[in-house]
């Protein structure tokens, strides 16, 4: 996830494409949740390197919170590192076939050519345990953190970036294909690129072009390595605008995509309330909770990507809601009913044709939101600013999770908590071109 998201969208649309809208056509409610999904859906949760790991190197992102006074201090996240094997628990737990992990350059790579033993061991173990616990591991290369001796170079201003960059994916592709991981190259380019806009003066066309270059490289090498791969840059979907916010990237890496992974969170938001936030991260970060969120909104990001890429398999690779510290939200809605809700989409945009093969929960645990720890978007629950023992406490949406996993989906006959809304706060115009109902 990000925090800067509002800033975000309006940056973003100063420098896309032309709108390129693709209605398509509403359906019906499933007959029955288990047989929509199927018996091979995957089931899975997301996580971070940086955002959770902690003892943190050098990086472009330590940096950033260290000259922004009013974040707050990255610290040792919530711990992955060393409670991995006990949060691999708590996953198995839930029942998942998927858990989505960072390997972070950073930690890889401290200094130019210098790799870090310690470090490979510390991912062999925990992709060995993701394995031993029965599940697939999902790679992220690149989370958007490098090394600090990169950001020194200029990061992605760098003219020598991509073969940098390069070079550590391919170590990272070689040590881990045997594994026979998923992978992700670049989690959400273009909000990648506003926050190197943004914090580190790069320019966004400049930079899009080499993030296509890296995506389209690190591919065609990974299906040398692993011919069977599945690999995906993950996007985070813009409602109202996602063909003039990430239409310019998939015009470049589309053809190279096994499946589209999208990240999916909010509703339409205003031109103008963007606007009142852009440029201000801390802002934007303290009102995540207050973001538009219309579960039905999921089923109209399938439905783009499946109008654009007729066939393609569509993967969930993000999705959740925000709360303010762990707290009640102001409209009530709760992580469990938004789970379900979010599900009932699923499988109504799987019976209408989409095809859906994954959805993977955003996140196991609270985290850094990227200059925050107040946005909770974990299933557990930690509060890493006021208890050190950083306890992991189920939200009520584990059990929920647990129990939709081993039914595979809610109930055929489920009401969703949250009915859809006015068709233009969705994601016009598609949700007003061609309106679901709710059953």
């Amino acid at each position: 996830m990000r925090t800067l998201f509002r800033c975000v969208v309006v940056a973003v649309l100063v420098m896309a494409a032309a709108l390129l809208q693709v209605p398509g056509d509403a359906g019906t409610a499933p007959d029955s949740s288990s047989s929509v999904l199927g018996d091979d859906f995957l089931w899975g949760v997301a996580a971070s390197g940086f955002q959770s790991e902690g003892q943190s190197p050098d990086s472009n992102w330590t940096r950033y919170i260290e000259a922004t006074p009013g974040w707050d201090r990255l610290g040792d996240a919530v711990d992955f590192r060393a409670r991995y094997r006990s949060d691999i628990a708590l996953t198995r737990g839930l029942g998942v076939k998927v858990f989505r992990i960072g390997v972070e350059w950073a930690r890889l790579e401290p200094q130019p050519g210098v790799w870090d033993p310690a470090a490979f061991a510390f991912y062999d173990d925990v992709i060995g345990a993701i394995v031993a616990a029965g599940m697939r591991p999902m790679l992220t290369l690149d989370h958007w953190v490098y090394p600090g001796w990169e950001a020194d170079r200029g990061g992605w201003r760098n003219p020598g970036m991509v073969e940098d960059w390069l070079t550590n994916m391919r170590k990272v592709v070689d040590r881990y294909a045997g594994r026979n991981p998923i992978w992700v190259t670049i989690n959400e380019p273009v909000a990648y690129i506003m926050h190197e806009v943004n914090l580190n003066q790069t320019d966004a066309g400049q930079m899009l072009g080499e993030v296509a270059l890296a995506h389209n490289s690190i591919y065609d090498y990974i299906h040398q390595v692993q011919p069977n791969a599945l690999v995906t840059s993950n996007v985070g979907y813009v409602a109202g605008a996602e063909s003039q916010v990430n239409g310019p990237l998939m015009a470049l890496i589309g053809g190279k995509l096994d499946f589209i992974g999208i990240d999916y969170y909010f509703g339409y938001e205003l031109p103008e309330a963007a606007a009142n936030t852009a440029g201000d991260s801390a802002s934007a970060s303290a009102g995540m909770w207050d973001l538009p969120v219309y579960p039905e909104g999921i089923y109209y990001a399938l439905q783009h990507y499946s109008k654009l890429f007729p066939g393609k398999p569509l993967w969930i690779v993000e999705n959740g809601i925000p709360t303010e510290n762990g707290q009640p939200r102001a409209d009530g809605y709760t992580r469990s009913e938004h789970l379900r809700d979010t599900v009932y989409w699923l499988e109504r945009a799987k019976a209408d044709g989409m095809n859906v093969i994954g959805y993977n929960y955003w996140s196991l645990t609270d985290n850094y939101e990227w200059g925050s720890y107040t946005p909770r978007f974990g299933l557990y629950t930690v509060n890493v600013l006021t208890d050190p023992t950083l306890k992991r406490i189920p939200t009520d949406a584990v059990d929920t999770y647990r129990d939709i996993i081993a039914h595979n989906g809610v109930p055929a006959d489920y009401q969703p908590a949250r009915p859809p809304t006015d068709c233009r706060l969705v994601d016009p115009p598609a949700s007003c071109d061609t309106p679901v109902t709710a059953p």
